[in-house]
C-alpha cells in the first residue's frame, strides 16, 4: 500500500482519539493531489478505506478501532512507540530551526 506511512503518522498527530475513514482519507487526497498528477476522490478513499483494513487486522496491528469507521493507534505496539518517539524528534528538529532577527538598518528611519 502505497499511504500506510501517512496513514500511520497522520493518526499518531490525531492522538487517541482517532480519525474517521473519510477525514483520513480526505487528508491522504489533499496531500498526494497535484495540478500534474490529479487523483480520483473515490479511488483513494477505497484505497485508504481498504488500507485501513488490512493494516487492522494483522495479529500485531499498529491499528485500532474506537468504533465503526474511525481508527486509531495502537499505543501499546512497539513499533508504533518507535515511530512516535522518530516523528516527535523530527517536530522538534524543525522547531529548533528558528529565523533570525532582522538586524539591518532600515532606510525610511
Amino acid at each position: 500500500m502505497r499511504y500506510e506511512k501517512d496513514i500511520l503518522l497522520l493518526l499518531i498527530e490525531a492522538g487517541e482519539k482517532g480519525l474517521s475513514v473519510g477525514k483520513i482519507s480526505r487528508h491522504i487526497f489533499n496531500t498526494h493531489n497535484s495540478f500534474f498528477l490529479p487523483l480520483d476522490v473515490e479511488e483513494v478513499h477505497q484505497e485508504v478505506q481498504q488500507c485501513l483494513i488490512k493494516m487492522s487486522k494483522r495479529a500485531d496491528s499498529m491499528l485500532g478501532k474506537v468504533k465503526k469507521g474511525v481508527y486509531c493507534i495502537n499505543t501499546e505496539n512497539q513499533q508504533v512507540k518507535q515511530l512516535r518517539l522518530k516523528f516527535l524528534d523530527e517536530q522538534n528538529e524543525t522547531k529548533e530551526v528558528s529565523p533570525q532577527a532582522d538586524l539591518s538598518l532600515n532606510l525610511f528611519e
